[in-house]
C-alpha cells in the first residue's frame, strides 16, 4: 500500500478513535474504526462511478414507497467493486456516518438490501458480502457469464450516446444502456461483459433502477478486508436464505421475527437515535424497527 495512503488512513484511525472517546461510545467501536487499517489494497482503480439506485416496493402498511440509495464502482486494472458510496466516502474522506445529520442516509440505505460486490476478485470470480443480522455472508463463484442480446435502440445517459442490451440474471430480465466511449465491461451490482460501461439499468417490471450520477476519473485504492469475520456460504443457499428471510409477510412490521433473543443479541452492538428513534448497529449494519417489502435483485 502506498505510504501517503497508510499515512492518511491511520490519521483518520486516530481520530475517529479520539471522537469516540469523546462521544462516549465503548470501545468496540473505537476498536471497530481502528480496524480500517487492516483492509488490503487488491488493485488501484483508476475510475469511479456513483450510481443512484431505486427499488419500488411498499412500506409495512402496504403503501407504495420508492427506496434510495447511492452506490460505488471502482472500476481497477484487474477488479472492480460495488459498494455503497458512504463506505467509499469513510475509505477516502475519512466520513462518518455516525453524524447524526448523515444517519438518516444511513437509514434509507439500510432498506436497500444490497449487497457488497468484488467482481473479478479472485481472478475469474465474484465475491459478495451480504448481511442477515446478525450474520455477514461471504459468497465466491466463478463469474457468470450473461447472455447479453445487443439492440438497436439508442439513447443518452449523462451526456453519452449509450446503446442497448438485455439479458437475464438470477431470474430477472435486465435492459441495459451502456457507453462504448467509456472502454470498460464493468457496471453496478453484479451487471457487467458488455463493450462499455453500463450507465442505466432496469428490471423487468421496472423494479430496480441504476442510473449513473457521477463518473470520476481518480485513482483510488480498491479494497478487500481478509480480517473480516464473516461466514462462508454458496451463493444459492444465500440468495434462497434471504428470499427465505425477508420475504416472510412478518418481515415489514417485525424485521427481527426470526432473531430468537433480538433483545440480547450477544453480538458487537452500538446504539444511536435518529429523531425519536433509538437504532442499533450490528457489526456494521443497521438493525430497523421496522422494514419494507423485499423486493429481491436475484430470484433464483
Amino acid at each position: 500500500m502506498n505510504k501517503k495512503i497508510l499515512l492518511l488512513i491511520f490519521s483518520l484511525v486516530l481520530a475517529g478513535a479520539a471522537q469516540a472517546q469523546d462521544d462516549g461510545l465503548d470501545a468496540m467501536m473505537a476498536a471497530m474504526i481502528a480496524a480500517k487499517i487492516h483492509q488490503d489494497s487488491i488493485d488501484v482503480s483508476s475510475l469511479v462511478a456513483v450510481y443512484d439506485y431505486e427499488c419500488q416496493t411498499q412500506d409495512a402498511d402496504g403503501k407504495a414507497v420508492t427506496d434510495r440509495m447511492k452506490l460505488c464502482v471502482q472500476v481497477g486494472q484487474h477488479c472492480t467493486r460495488c459498494f455503497p458510496y458512504r463506505k467509499f466516502r469513510e475509505d477516502t474522506e475519512g466520513y462518518d456516518y455516525m453524524t447524526g445529520e448523515e444517519l438518516p442516509n444511513f437509514k434509507g440505505e439500510s432498506y436497500c438490501f444490497m449487497p457488497e460486490v468484488w467482481t473479478g476478485y479472485p481472478e475469474g470470480q465474484v465475491t459478495v458480502r451480504d448481511a442477515i443480522i446478525p450474520t455477514i455472508y461471504e459468497t465466491r463463484e466463478e463469474r457468470k457469464s450473461i447472455g447479453w442480446t445487443l439492440c438497436e435502440d439508442t439513447m443518452t445517459v449523462c451526456g453519452y450516446l449509450c446503446k442497448t442490451a438485455t439479458g437475464e440474471l438470477h431470474g430477472r430480465t435486465w435492459t441495459v444502456r451502456y457507453a462504448e466511449d467509456i472502454p470498460t465491461s464493468a457496471g453496478p451490482w453484479k451487471l457487467c461483459g458488455l463493450p462499455g460501461l453500463i450507465l442505466d439499468a432496469v428490471s423487468d417490471g421496472g423494479i430496480h433502477r441504476f442510473t449513473l450520477g457521477q463518473l470520476n476519473p481518480i485513482v483510488t485504492p480498491i479494497y478487500y478486508e481478509h480480517n473480516a469475520i464473516t461466514k462462508k456460504i454458496p451463493e444459492e443457499k444465500l440468495i434462497r436464505n434471504r428470499i427465505k428471510t425477508f420475504g416472510n409477510r412478518l418481515y415489514p412490521k417485525q424485521p427481527t421475527y426470526y432473531m430468537p433473543n433480538h433483545d440480547a443479541l450477544s453480538v458487537d452492538e452500538i446504539f444511536c437515535q435518529i429523531g425519536d428513534e433509538v437504532f442499533c448497529i450490528v457489526n456494521g449494519v443497521l438493525k430497523m424497527n421496522e422494514a419494507h417489502v423485499y423486493q429481491p435483485l436475484e430470484l433464483k
